[in-house]
């Protein structure tokens, strides 16, 4: 049972939960991921490690309301437990020791850039940030990753808040607007971001790093139900990754695997609602 320390409400149904994990904050490396559970019949839910302090013994992780377990894990409050929290897992990021370095967050991807510019800027590396969401109360981060870099940009669907558009139409601007070269760029988010932003760098000739979040069950590559293929071959995000190449990504087999259980999950919301369906 590991307890939460602190509760934080980042955006509508976007929540970070500070969790005492001594034993996963001594080993944990930016990029890792933990898999936890809200109580014993609970679904297993692999989460980016956010922030990690070794001293105080936690692990900072951010939850977005999908389905109704990371429901039940939002609604969760300060001195409540999760039953589980096991890792870290996976492979640690690759981050460059030089060069100039762009970093793009799409929602909740965010929460997965913001170790690797802490790391980034530590290391004296000149960091660049995109942050992106569909409208400003769904940019989360924005204040910890300027104090970090003043290259820090923000776009929104809807331009409520910084460029209106899109995060590759910020990497646009850099690039072909203002000149930068960019030795290489990490974005996290959702698939159809991180393909959008690889196709963009590949033309641009950026090598370009990407963290897959695809299905997940045991975390330990035994149930394969992770595998990714890359540069066509068959890779285990859990093991393997979850960062690759994202250049060499089938990302329209990714985008098409993440849809597996979509209409189990809208089932089981709507039944533990208290909603009618028909099966």
């Amino acid at each position: 049972m590991n307890k939460i320390l602190k509760r934080e409400q980042l955006a509508p149904k976007i929540v970070k939960l500070v969790v005492d994990a001594p034993l996963v904050a001594r080993s944990a490396k930016e990029g890792q991921f933990i898999i936890t559970r809200v109580g014993e019949d609970g679904e297993r839910i692999p989460l980016t490690i956010a922030d990690f302090n070794r001293e105080a013994g936690t692990v900072t992780i951010i939850v977005q309301e999908i389905g109704y377990s990371t429901q039940q894990m939002c609604a969760l409050k300060e001195g409540e437990f999760l039953n589980d929290f096991a890792g870290p897992l996976g492979m640690q990021s690759e981050i460059p020791q030089s060069g100039r370095v762009l970093c793009i967050g799409g929602g909740v991807g965010t929460a997965v850039i913001y170790p690797q510019i802490k790391l980034l800027t530590s290391n004296k590396v000149d960091t660049y940030a995109i942050i992106g969401g569909r409208s400003k109360e769904l940019v989360i981060l924005e204040d910890e990753i300027r104090a970090l870099t003043p290259n820090t940009f923000i776009s929104t669907d809807d331009g409520s808040a910084g460029i209106k558009g899109r995060v590759t139409d910020v990497l646009a601007m850099l690039v072909e607007q203002q000149g930068l070269h960019f030795d290489h760029v990490l974005a996290v988010g959702p698939l159809i971001m991180m393909k959008v932003v690889s196709e963009a760098t590949k033309k641009y000739g950026i090598p370009t790093t990407v963290s897959m979040n695809p299905l997940m069950v045991d975390g330990t590559g035994m149930c394969g139900c992770c595998r990714v293929t890359v540069g066509g071959k068959v890779k285990y995000a859990c093991v393997d990754g979850p960062e690759f190449d994202g250049h060499l990504i089938d990302f329209d087999e990714a985008m098409l695997r993440s849809r597996t259980y979509c209409d189990e999950e809208k089932h089981i919301c709507t039944c533990r609602a208290g909603g009618k369906t028909n099966g």
